[in-house]
């Protein structure tokens, strides 16, 4: 195994690490995780990292992780959802979650979703929706609003000149506002976990 294919799963070790912990650890715990007997090969290997860009430092001499760190393996391929295709290497290129979906990240919110009124635009109970916030949208968009001192999720729409909410579920209405319907936020990107 070469030293890049040895610090690619060091920096693995140390994805996780942060992912259970939302901290990089100590030297000392760095010794434990990689099964180093010094600190000097631990400074060797942040400084590696540090040139391929997974981490930085502070003005204070603090590691912390940069962009790259939270950068994921992209498939070169996308997997069919119909008939299977002849499999080959799936590792091509890497992905940023947060870069992917996010383009205005002070204005972005998550938001947990309740509720089966969108089911049938894919959005389930527990879902986080990826909100932008801002108070104009487009007819078609996937809005957050506030309608009758209430927040929902819908589909904005247009009836008679006027702005409705349009539920993706036959067992809801259709919501038209008797006072003011205000846009909270357009939903830009959904985020689901499977266990």
């Amino acid at each position: 195994m070469s030293e890049f294919e040895r610090d690619l799963d060091y920096l693995g070790r140390l994805q996780d690490y942060y992912a259970d912990e939302r901290c990089l650890p100590s030297y000392a715990r760095l010794m434990s995780l990689f099964g180093f007997a010094s600190k000097s090969a631990v400074s060797k290997l942040l400084a590696r990292l540090q040139l391929q860009g997974f981490l930085s430092r502070s003005s204070d001499g603090d590691w912390a992780p940069t962009d790259r760190f939270f950068e994921r393996i992209m498939a070169s391929e996308p997997v069919p959802a119909g008939m299977p295709v002849a499999a080959r290497d799936v590792a091509n290129d890497t992905f940023a979650i947060d870069q992917y979906l996010v383009n205005r990240p002070s204005h972005t919110i998550m938001i947990p979703v309740k509720g089966d009124s969108m089911i049938d635009a894919g959005i389930h109970s527990g879902d986080l929706a990826v909100v932008e916030r801002r108070a104009i949208a487009n007819v078609g968009d996937i809005v957050v609003a506030i309608v009758d001192d209430e927040f929902t999720l819908k589909t904005l729409g247009k009836e008679a000149g006027k702005f409705v909410l349009l539920p993706a579920n036959p067992a809801y209405p259709v919501i038209r506002p008797k006072g003011a319907l205000e846009i909270f936020g357009v939903m830009v990107g959904l985020v689901r976990k499977y266990r």
